[in-house]
Formats: structure tokens, sequence, C-alpha cells
């Protein structure tokens, strides 16, 4: 018999005994601490002791580390790593989702080489052997790649011990779950239908063991993931039940990635420096910048590269986690055209409301930064889709308007393709609560908390005084169509324009990348009364 046939054997026992359970009651019978520090339910011992009485009487030859009994030295070279029931509430509450989890290796998770896993209520089997692929009821599973990092499906661990970075995830992905389960879900990522698994709790006790994972790792791997801890290290664990670590399992490492930056947050990051070299004193504010990272990892734009006397890069070149913009508020949003890395401005231009740090408060602020004590704001972009092709994503607003000076032009606006108004105007703005302080602000639509998932739709000087902006929902589809036989402009957030002839028109919908804002505070009432209604 091989080594996985008898897995499977075992697992015949195991199934075969847990089912003479008479009922729920009987299955969660407390019987005391384990030899892991948490409770032991009958149903645990029943199927413990069916794998020990199993491994003794057809003497195969295998040490055991189990999550009840602890360690048993049967004089073997190898080491069955044993969880009897994965998602022992789950059994005792009825919930079909409970394992038994095998896997056979020497010392650590890095040389196990045999792995087998059974649902106790489906009878699905999920096995692997090291070089060889992993496989569900005999057939081949692969990770999936994440094409799109705002559709992750993720398995996260939210139980009473879970780390409020679990929650900020479920937050950030586009759907979630927690089985209870963890070689399930594990094993979820790695035939494909999930993304990631994060386990992260802020307890030590509630941590992962080795022998929960033990084999849905071994499976993981063969179908082409991995797993790392929080610190950015392939996953390792000795077997031993007083060693615990979290981690995060993937298919594709940008899951990974994404994940770690939690709220935007990365450990040890490459931060880069863009400078508007047109601002007063650039110069100082750029040194005082770039002595304030002295000891962390940066690159520097061209235009803070000459300033320094060393080579830089163009922004879209940037390989970095966090940009630290000097200038304006239009160095942030040519930037953000630029390079998807989180963003934080230090304020050498005018009112500067999306910039952070005051020049004043450069060596603090980056300090800060440093420290990690910070939180990212998240906000949407505009799609602009013309002509059948996707224009550049804008952060604050697009602008439709006369391509001639004082003409005026006639308009028709949709939302989803149903009319809402046609007006006579120099132009229409379609912004986002981004761009609500901005353009749109100045010509009197309503300041919207960014928190809010809507465009805010404006004519630009219309001819009658009845027309005033509409606010409609982010995931709805504008469509703003020029009537006239005479040209337009596109204008992206100020800094890029397109051609738009007459009697066409151009779709705005909500985009899928998002740009992160670095804050040290999230209060946006401040920031208006602050930077706006006290600055003018």
């Amino acid at each position: 018999m091989t080594l996985m046939e008898t897995l499977s054997a075992i697992a015949d026992a195991v199934e075969e005994a847990i089912k003479k359970i008479p009922n729920s009651k009987e299955r969660g019978v407390d019987l005391g601490m384990g030899a892991d520090g948490t409770s032991t339910s009958q149903i645990d011992k029943i199927a413990e002791n069916t794998v020990l009485d199993y491994i003794q009487r057809n003497n195969v030859i295998l040490n055991v580390l189990s999550e009840e009994i602890g360690y048993v030295d049967n004089g073997a070279e190898e080491t069955l790593v044993l969880d009897p029931i994965d998602g022992t509430s789950n059994a005792i509450a009825g919930v079909p989702l409970f394992t038994i989890s095998m896997a056979v290796g020497t010392k650590a998770l890095s040389d196990i080489h045999t792995a087998y896993l059974r649902n106790l209520v489906t009878g699905d089997v999920m096995c692997a052997e090291k070089g060889k692929g992993a496989f569900k009821n005999g057939q081949p599973i692969h990770v999936r790649p994440a094409s799109d990092m705002n559709d992750l499906f993720m398995m996260i661990y939210l139980g009473n011990g879970a780390h409020p970075d679990s929650f900020a995830l479920a937050k950030r992905v586009r759907s979630s779950r927690a089985y209870g389960c963890a070689s399930l879900e594990m094993e979820i990522v790695a035939e494909g239908e999930a993304d990631g698994f994060m386990m992260y709790s802020e307890n030590y006790q509630r941590e992962i063991r080795v022998v929960d994972i033990a084999a849905s790792y071994l499976i993981l791997k063969e179908a082409g993931g991995d797993v790392y801890d929080l610190e950015g290290n392939a996953l390792d664990m000795p077997f031993n039940l007083e060693f615990r670590s979290n981690f995060v399992a993937f298919g594709d490492r940008r899951v990974y990635e994404f994940v770690m930056k939690k709220e935007g947050i990365v450990k040890n990051p490459v931060y880069g420096v863009a400078v508007n070299i047109g601002v007063p004193d650039a110069v100082a504010y750029t040194k005082r910048v770039v002595n304030a990272l002295k000891g962390a990892d940066y690159v520097l734009d061209t235009s803070a590269a000459q300033i320094c006397g060393v080579e830089g890069v163009p922004v879209e070149d940037m390989k970095v986690d966090i940009i630290i913009t000097i200038g304006g508020d239009g160095t942030i949003l040519r930037t953000l055209m630029k390079n998807d890395a989180a963003l934080i401005g230090v304020n050498a231009g005018g009112v500067g409301f999306l910039a952070e740090i005051d020049i004043k408060d450069i060596e603090e602020g980056i300090a800060k930064l440093r420290r990690s004590e910070y939180l990212i704001e998240e906000r949407f972009k505009i799609d602009t889709r013309y002509n059948n092709k996707y224009l550049t994503k804008a952060v604050n607003e697009v602008v439709v308007h006369t391509d001639s000076v004082a003409k005026i032009r006639q308009y028709r606006v949709y939302v989803n393709d149903e009319l809402i108004t046609e007006v006579r105007a120099d132009g229409i703005i379609v912004s986002t609560p981004t761009g609500s302080t901005c353009y749109a602000m100045s010509l009197g639509a309503p300041i919207i908390d960014p928190r809010v998932n809507a465009f805010v739709i404006v004519p630009m000087a219309a001819y009658k005084f009845a027309s005033r902006p509409f606010v409609v929902p982010a995931d709805a589809k504008v469509k703003v169509e020029a009537v006239m036989d005479k040209g337009c402009l596109l204008v992206v957030d100020g800094q890029e324009e397109y051609e738009m002839k007459g009697m066409t028109s151009v779709e705005f919908t909500r985009s899928h990348e998002r740009v992160r804002f670095i804050r040290f505070s999230t209060d946006f009432y401040s920031r208006v009364r602050e930077k706006l209604v006290n600055s003018i």
C-alpha cells in the first residue's frame, strides 16, 4: 500500500467513526484541553483516536504530531502532521465544512512531501505529492491569476481574534468569506476558486498552527500558489504545536502585495520624490524632503534628481510604494496620471487641497510617514470613453467645453441612457467627489464628502438660470452629447486635452482603478474649513 493509499484508508476509518456519533450535542461534548492549549471536543478525540489506532494496528511507520495528543514518537524518521478535525465548530453546528488534514514530512512545512485532505461531509478529496502537482477528486487543480486587483475574492479569518486589518481587507476586496476551516480555505485558493486566504490574528493563541495547514500548504504549493508570513518571507513552520503564525496564502504574488498594503501601508517602502521645479523655492523644499528620507530607499524623478545632482527616472517609470510630490494640486494630479503608487503631497503651491504636508512641517511630516503613522484614503477615478477608446483616467473631473473662445454650445446629458437635461452652456463638467472641491465648486456645485459614491454633473455658464448641477450615483453611466456640428474639447484633470467633434458623444463611468492618498487625518470637514472656507 502506498503512503497516499494509507492516508486515504485512515480518512475512511475517521469518516466511519464520526458517523457513529449520534448528534451534534454529542459531537461537541467538551473533554478538556488538548496538547495545543485549546478545548478538545468529543468529535476531535474520536477522530484522533481512530487515526492512532489505525497506525498501531497496521504498523504504519510514522511518528504523529496531532492537535489533541501532541507528539507521539513511534521511532520513525518521518512524522504524520495531523488535524483529525479541522473546523470542529462547523462540525458541531452541522455546517458541512470540516476536514481531516494529514501531511507527511520530517521537521517543517518546507520538507512535507505528501498531503491528503478530505471534506468529511462531501467526501471531496484533495491531495498532493511534492513535484507531482495537486489534485481534487483525481483531477489536476491550479491557482488562478488575479487579472484585476479590484475584483478579488478572498478567504479571510474574521473570528473573535481577528486583527482589525482583516476587517479592513474585507472592505477593500470585491467579496470575501470566512469559513472557519483553514485547510479548506487554503484549498479553495489552490483550486482557483478564490484569490487568496489571509490569516491575521491579533491574539497569538489564535494564530495558525502547523497541524491546521500542513496538508493544504503542500496542495497549494503544488497547485502553483505560495504562502508568505506578514513580514514578506516564505512561510515555514516547525513541527511544533507551540509555534504559531499569521500568513497570506495566494495564487498570484500581486494578491500578496495588495493584501500587505492593508490600508496602503507597506513595511519598508520604497519612496519616490516628484517635484514641480517651477514652484518658488522648489530647490530648498526638495533638499529638505530628501534629507528627511536619509536612510530610506527612495527614487528621485528627473527634476528632483537634477536638483540633487544625481540620476533620476521619469515618474511613470518609478517602481515605488509611496510618492511624495512637491508642488500644488496640479503636481499631484499630473503624478497620479503617470503612477498608481500611494501619494502624499507637500504643499508648495496655492491652496493645495489635496496635499497633506505644509512646507513648515516637512521634516515632521516625513518622519510620521516613515513611522507609518498614517491612513490611506481611497478615491475612485473616472473612465472616459470617446470614439470607442478610453482616455486617461481622471481623479478630479473631465470637462467638455467649447473649443472656441466666447462661443456657446448645446449639450444633451444622459444618465443610464435617460435624458436628464438639454442645456446651452460653455461646457459640462463631470466630477468625482475629489473634484467637487475644485472646478465644480467654483461653478456653484455642492461639495461632496469623499465617502459618497456619486458624480456631480455641472453646466458651465449655462444660458438658462434653471440649469443646475445634478448629483447622480457613481455606478451610473453618464453620457454627454454635443448637439451642434461644432467642435469641443475634452480636458482631463486640467492636464490633458482631446478633440471632440460636433454631433458626437462621450461616456463617463466609475473606474475600477482607485487613487490612494496618504492622510495623517481623514477629517474631511476640517480640511474644507482650513483650506477652502478660511483660506480666501
